[in-house]
C-alpha cells in the first residue's frame, strides 16, 4: 500500500501528490524577534516589504491547464540591503521538496508555509491518486486562505510532483498498480524517478521534508496485526524515508538539511495506534541516528525528526481517537493549549535554516512538553495534590 501524508498522530489515510504551477514568490527573510507577540505565524515576520500585485500565469504541470492568477510577490529589494532586528530565519535561495502535501490543514502543509515564509522556494511530492483533488482545490481558490503567508503574500508552489514512495523505481510497481484507474495520466512517480526529474528541472535542492506515513491496519491491536500489514506500515512510513534520502542526496547542496515527522508511539504506548506504525516510528527514530552518520560523514547533510504531537487534521480524524489525544494532552501536557501545526511548521524552518547548523540526528520534540510527562496528571489518584493548571487556558 502507498504511503500517505502523515499529519496528527503521524498515520495518514489521505495521500500526496500534484502536479503545479511554476510562479514562485521569494518571500524575504522572516525574523523571530525577540519581542514578537501573538500566534507561531506572527514569530515568522516578514523581513522584506510588498511589493505591486504582478498576474503571472501558472503552468500546472500534470496537466495543460493554465491559468491566470493575480497574487502578491513578496519581494525583498527594497530591504534585501536593511539590517534586520532580531535572529533571522532566512532561507532565501534554497529550494525545498516536501513529500506529503494533500491538503491545506495537515504538518506537511505547515512546514511548507513555513519554509516559504522564511524565503525557500517550494516544491511538493503528493500521492499520484490525491492529485486531481488537490490540484482542483488548488486552482479553484479553495486553499488560498491558507496560502497566506505573514506578509501578505500567498505561499506558492513551483511545482507540485506525482509521487508514490511506496516505490523505488519503475521495476517495483506492481501491475495492478499500473493498470489503477487513479494512476492513469500520471507518469515518473517512483522515488527515482521524481528525483530524477527534479534535477532535470532545478539541478539541485538544500531541503528535503519527509511527511508520509500509512499503516493499512493501524487500528488493530499489535499482537493482530498481520505480517503483511506490519510490513506495509514499516514500508511506507519509515523505509520510504531511507529511499527518499538515498535518491536525493545526490541533488542536495552540501550543508542541507533533511527533516521526517514521528510520533511519541515510537518509545511509550499509545494504546490504539496499531498496526505496526509505532514500530515504524520507532524504525523511523533509530534511522534518522544512522542517516545522520551516513549523509554527515558523506554529504554533510543535516538529518533530524520532529517528534510532534496530536493534530485534528483530516488524516488524524480517521484513527477515531484524534480528539481523546488531544484532550488528554491540554490535560497533562506541562504547556495547557492545542497543538497548531504552524509550531511544527515553524521548529522545521528553524532546522532547516544556519540557525540549526549544528543539530544533526536529534528527535526535537513540538508536543507541548507531553514527552517528558511520566504520568497523566488528570488521574483521579492525584485528585487530592495541589497540581497547577494554567489559569490563563481559555
Amino acid at each position: 500500500m502507498a504511503a500517505t501524508a502523515a499529519s496528527g498522530l503521524q498515520m495518514a489515510t489521505a495521500r500526496p501528490c500534484i502536479s503545479s504551477s511554476r510562479g514562485m514568490v521569494k518571500a524575504g527573510a522572516a525574523i523571530l524577534g525577540a519581542n514578537s507577540k501573538g500566534t507561531s505565524w506572527a514569530k515568522l515576520a516578514s523581513g522584506s516589504h510588498i511589493s505591486s500585485t504582478l498576474p503571472f500565469e501558472r503552468t500546472l504541470m500534470s496537466s495543460s491547464v493554465k491559468l491566470n492568477k493575480v497574487v502578491t510577490r513578496a519581494m525583498s529589494e527594497s530591504s534585501e540591503n536593511k539590517p534586520v532586528s532580531g535572529l533571522p530565519i532566512d532561507l532565501r535561495g534554497k529550494r525545498a521538496f516536501i513529500a506529503g502535501v494533500a491538503d491545506d490543514n495537515g504538518y506537511g502543509w505547515a512546514i511548507a508555509k513555513s519554509l516559504a515564509a522564511s524565503g525557500a522556494e517550494i516544491l511538493v511530492g503528493t500521492w499520484v491518486p490525491a492529485l486531481n483533488i488537490f490540484e482542483t482545490s488548488l486552482r479553484r481558490g479553495k486553499f488560498d486562505e491558507s496560502r497566506l503567508l505573514p506578509d501578505g503574500s500567498l505561499m506558492e508552489i513551483t511545482k507540485v510532483y506525482p509521487l508514490d514512495a511506496v516505490f523505488d523505481n519503475p521495476e517495483d510497481v506492481p501491475e495492478d498498480v499500473k493498470a489503477n484507474k487513479r494512476y492513469a495520466g500520471s507518469s515518473k512517480w517512483t522515488v527515482q524517478e521524481v528525483a530524477e526529474s527534479v534535477k532535470q528541472d532545478y539541478g539541485s535542492i538544500d531541503i528535503l521534508v519527509h511527511s508520509l506515513a500509512n499503516g493499512p491496519e493501524v487500528t488493530k491491536p499489535l499482537l493482530e496485526t498481520s505480517r503483511k500489514g506490519y510490513l506495509a506500515a514499516i514500508s511506507a512510513s519509515s523505509y520510504s524515508y531511507v529511499s527518499l534520502l538515498r535518491h536525493f542526496i545526490p541533488l542536495m547542496n552540501p550543508g542541507g538539511s533533511s527533516i521526517s515527522l514521528t510520533y511519541i508511539a515510537s518509545e511509550r504506548i499509545i494504546p490504539g495506534y496499531g498496526g505496526g506504525m509505532s514500530s515504524a516510528k520507532a524504525a523511523l527514530e533509530s534511522d534518522t541516528r544512522v542517516l545522520a552518520f551516513e549523509a554527515g560523514r558523506k554529504n554533510r547533510i543535516r538529518v533530524n525528526t520532529i517528534s510532534a504531537g496530536p493534530l485534528r487534521s483530516r488524516a488524524a480524524k480517521a484513527i477515531g481517537f484524534i480528539d481523546t489525544m488531544i484532550e488528554y494532552s491540554l490535560a497533562n501536557a506541562p504547556l495547557q493549549k492545542e497543538l497548531s501545526a504552524d509550531e511544527v511548521g515553524n521548529v522545521a524552518a528553524f532546522l532547516a535554516s544556519p540557525l540549526a547548523s549544528a543539530v544533526t540526528g536529534t528527535v526535537m520534540y513540538v508536543d507541548n512538553g507531553l514527552n517528558v510527562m511520566g504520568v497523566g496528571v488528570d488521574s483521579p489518584v492525584f485528585k487530592d495534590l495541589n497540581i497547577p493548571t494554567d489559569k490563563h487556558q481559555g
